[in-house]
């Protein structure tokens, strides 16, 4: 979170809901589940649909930016193998 900036009560009260079920979860199972976000659930479901070729456009919907900037910036984690399976496609294309 931004230094200076406040939460608002519906923010507070997802953290609280996510913390609560975690926690309930965590009482019954050895597998633990670490402390986590809603907006690292966001960033995740974003990240994952991205992997998996979702429509750069659509998603962009989904997630509700105003800027495809915004989009491709953020959740457009290039690599390696990201390049060489492009490549791939390329060439049995």
């Amino acid at each position: 979170m931004k230094e200076g900036r406040l939460r608002t009560e519906r923010q507070l009260q997802r953290m609280r809901y996510m913390q609560h079920i975690r926690e309930k979860y965590n009482k019954i199972y050895i597998v633990q589940i670490p402390y986590v976000t809603p907006h690292v659930c966001r960033h995740t479901f974003c990240s994952n649909k991205t992997n998996s070729g979702m429509n750069p456009k659509a998603l962009q919907y989904i997630m509700g930016h105003s800027d495809i900037g915004a989009t491709l910036n953020t959740y457009m984690h290039i690599g390696y193998k990201d390049t060489s399976r492009g490549m791939k496609k390329l060439s049995n294309a």
